[in-house]
Parts: structure tokens; sequence; C-alpha cells
């Protein structure tokens, strides 16, 4: 396989008939023909709507069948697919899709309202998954009718760009991560071969599509010729059922979802025994969740670390390096090792020198998954590389080639699995005529890994922190407001005036051996 294309086309002349992907929420069903001869069909259509090479196709919704059909219809006709993520405000949605250029939505119902509220300049079609309504779109049927299953062919290199993600910037701008066929083609091949996935997998699909551990991880199990089984949102009794009642060999999970699985009544008495592996990563997890996961669940464990800018994962901790209690329980606290053909550098921020083994500095990658770049942003991604040195902006060290992340040089705030820009905070939080001076601090969460936190220097002494954290969710998205404000008289700056995020945070993190949770 050369391109995402493939992976219906081969897959299709493997095992035509064995179910590539079943929608839990709705119980439909496509086989990989099924999956090749739509995702045809949608090829076509695209064209009928004139897209062509390089044109972004974006989607807005819940996790739906539909989105891989579209992704594999677009990858046929060389188009650039681009999800985003249906938490944000409409605001942000629009800044998104007006960025990328899409010039084609599919959107799911739920958010027509949030789509009325947006100015969409280059959108030239909409496409309705569910009832449009009086809005005038085309359902996905209606959008569909009348087109062959003929597959374009399309010339594809494996060096264009087939996925746009977007991952907000420290400026507060989300920045869109292009990522090449051959970027996921070495992730699919190589990074996770380790899980052993392979044609008689069932593979659960659950963590939202906009996400690199959503929409990769379903591309991972179709890549494969397993059964994907795909949720429309996280529903944890679901998710528990599922595993005995469908024989589900392979998940991934983020941390916080792992804990709350280990919260639902009656966890420990599931049927479990179909588990090959679970997968976790994308943020922190405490050892007392993992160890009780490992405990439940009794299959092999493998954590991922990696970036949307590295296709995911970039170093794996295999299983047997899960050993609580053992001679090597000390790497419950490491993601592992670099994957095949890739490395890790941890370098000295101010003399960009290479730190000894146990020394603190930034993780550097290199391999080939490191994204194209940033979307019509060559500053950014010209300060994201070092030659072909990727900056994750994460730090940590290297230990007998195990990594361990300590910190993070940006101020990035990771909460349940989403990364959270202070700035972006900061930025609306300065519109407010009450509020003097703000910084935005992420602090420890035993639920979240780390709950966002405004520290607050107010121009009017009534402001309540019900005022402040309501004022922050009319403009942003819930996830990333506030969960709780301090107050302070005066912010600690150095004397280029930049506020000190390391003073601010060391009361709540004092006593941990990590300034990440």
């Amino acid at each position: 396989m050369q391109t995402l294309a493939d992976v219906t086309r081969e897959n299709a002349a493997k095992r035509p008939d064995r179910t590539a992907l079943t929608y839990v929420n709705d119980g439909r069903s496509w086989t990989y023909a099924e999956l090749d001869a739509e995702s045809n069909r949608v090829a076509q259509a695209l064209l009928a709507a004139g897209i062509g090479a390089g044109d972004r196709i974006a989607y807005l919704d819940r996790n739906s069948p539909e989105y891989f059909l579209y992704l594999f219809g677009g990858a046929k006709v060389n188009a650039v697919s681009v999800a985003v993520n249906w938490r944000l405000a409409p605001p942000e949605m629009e800044y998104i899709l007006n960025n990328s250029e899409a010039a084609i939505l599919m959107v799911g119902e739920e958010f027509l309202e949030a789509l009325g509220q947006m100015e969409l300049p280059a959108v030239a079609t909409i496409i309705v998954l569910g009832d449009p309504g009086d809005s005038g779109h085309q359902t996905y049927d209606q959008w569909l009718a009348g087109h062959p299953n003929i597959d374009p062919k399309t010339p594809v290199d494996a060096e264009d760009t087939c996925y746009q993600l977007y991952t907000s910037g420290t400026t507060g701008l989300p920045k869109g991560v292009e990522l090449t066929h051959a970027n996921f083609l070495h992730c699919l091949s190589t990074s996770l071969a380790a899980l052993d996935m392979d044609g008689e997998s069932v593979n659960l699909v659950c963590m939202p599509l906009f996400h690199i551990s959503g929409s990769g991880w379903g591309v991972v199990g179709l890549y494969h010729g397993a059964r994907s089984l795909l949720l429309k949102d996280v529903d944890l009794p679901l998710i528990l059922c599922l595993i005995g009642e469908e024989q589900v060999t392979h998940a991934l999970f983020v941390p916080a979802v792992l804990q709350f699985l280990l919260a639902v009544p009656g966890v420990r008495d599931a049927d479990y025994a179909s588990l090959r592996s679970i997968t976790y990563g994308a943020s922190p997890i405490t050892e007392s969740v993992l160890v009780e996961a490992m405990q439940t669940f009794g299959c092999k464990f493998y954590q991922a670390y990696g970036l949307t800018e590295t296709t995911g994962a970039i170093a794996l901790l295999h299983d047997e390096d899960h050993d609580p209690g053992g001679a090597r329980a000390h790497l419950l606290r490491s993601c592992g090792k670099a994957i095949a053909n890739h490395e890790i550098r941890i370098v000295d921020a101010a003399s960009l020198a290479d730190q000894a083994p146990g020394e603190v500095g930034e993780i550097w990658v290199k391999g080939p998954q490191n994204m194209k770049g940033y979307w019509k942003n060559p500053d950014a991604t010209r300060d994201a590389f070092e030659g072909e040195w990727f900056r994750t902006g994460d730090a940590g060290y290297l230990q007998d080639g195990y990594l361990f992340i300590h910190d993070r040089v940006k101020d990035m705030i990771i909460s349940g699995g989403e990364n959270i820009y202070p700035a972006e905070i900061e930025n609306v939080l300065m519109q407010h005529e009450g509020i003097a001076d703000a910084a935005v601090i992420g602090v420890p969460s035993e639920r979240w890994g780390e709950a966002v936190k405004a520290i607050v220097k107010p121009a009017d002494p009534s402001l309540t922190e019900e005022d402040v954290i309501s004022f922050c969710r009319q403009r942003l998205a819930h996830y990333k407001c506030p969960s709780s404000v301090d107050w302070i008289d005066e912010l600690p700056r150095n004397p280029s005036g930049k506020i000190l995020k390391v003073e601010l945070r060391k009361p709540y993190w004092e006593g941990r051996e990590r300034l990440v949770s």
C-alpha cells in the first residue's frame, strides 16, 4: 500500500466479504468490498462537486461511518481531509474552515445551528448527515445518488498531503498540520506493528475522529483488514459490554477514559477474555490508574507517545516493560523507546547541544512520520524544525534509550487528552473589563490529569469566580475554560514583561516528581 486509497482497494481484493466497519449506534455495517465501492461513489461525487487534487474537504460531526467513506473517497481524488473539532465554539470552527479553504463541508445535523453562525465564503457545497431541516442542503444519500462505483484512480504521490488536522498554537490561533500518505503508511505499517493487529482482529474506535488518536486509530484497523467497531461518543458502559459481546481484541483509550472505565459499576465482573491489547496515550497517566487497568483488563498494555505533527506514535512502551512491583517498575513512568526508523534527541534549549542521559531538555524527533509542515504558515513551520529534526515543545530525558516526559517547554495544558493553550484563554480573559491582568496555568487534577486555572488581578473588586468562568464559556469551548480562579495582587514577570509561569505553577505542583500530572 502506497496511499490511503489503497487501504480499501487492497482489502476489497483480499477479503471482500469480511466486515470492515460497524457503526454500533445504529447497527449499519460495510464489508471491505462495500467500503471500497461506496468510497468510489464518494470520489465521483467529489469530482462532480469540482473537488480536485489538493482541495480541502471538511468534516464537522461526532463520530460517524461516513467520515471514513469521505476520507477514502477523498484520497482517491487526491483531496485533503480536514476533520474539525466539534467541541469548539462557532467562531473557532469558522476560523479553521476558512483557514483550510475547504470547498466542501460534511456536517452533522446537530451542528447546523452552529453553522448558521459562521461566514464561510470558500465552502461551495454542504452535505448534511441526518435531517437537514429547512437548511436547503442535501443529505449524504441525496448527494451520493446517481454516482457510479468507479474508482477514478487519480494519480497520487506518497508525499502528497492527505490529512490536515488542526492543533492550537501558543499564540492561540490553530495551525493546520499537513500529514502525507507516506507519513500515514509508515505509522500504519511500522510504528504500531508490535500490536499484532491482523485480519482476525476486532478494533474498537471510540476516541473523537478529529484527533489522531481517533481517526488514525480507525485507519489502523482498516489497514490491517480488521473489523472495526465505531462509537459515536465515548460511552463507558457500552464500551465494557462491547468488549465481551463483540469479542474486541484491540482498543485505544486516553488515560482519562481508562480512569472513568475503572469507575463504572461492575467493571471488574465483565468479560475481557478476547482483549489482546490496550494502547494508551495522548496525555499523562498516573501509575495507580495504569496498574489498576492492567489488573482489571488482563491484557497487554502499550503506551504510545507522539503528536499530531509526528502522525501519532513515535515512541512505544511495550507490554514487557509494564512490570509494576518488579525490577523494571520505574519504566511505568516512561513512554518507551523510539519506533523503527526514528531517532529521539534531548537538546538544551540555549546551546542546542545534546543533553547527557538523565538530563532534561527539549525532545527532538527525526523520522518519516514528521509532518510536511503547517498549512500556509512558513514561519511556524520554520520554527518547528531544526534541519530534519522536529522540535516537539515537550521536555524530557533519555535513560538507557527510554524516553521520560518531564515537563513542557511550551505552556500547553493537557486536560482529559485535549491540548489547551493558555495564551488563547488569556486573550479572552483580558477582554473582560473587570480584569486588569491574567495568566492561565495547568494544575493537578486526579480526574483529568490537569485542570485549567486562571490567576487574575481584578480591576473590579466585585468580580467573582463565576463571572470569570461564565465570561469564558460564552467565547470558548467549555473544555478550554477555567474550572477555578485564584486572585493575585500582581503577576510575576521578568524584565522583558513575560509572565513567570514557572513561579505561578510551583505552589500547585509542590512535592510532585514531575511538573505534569
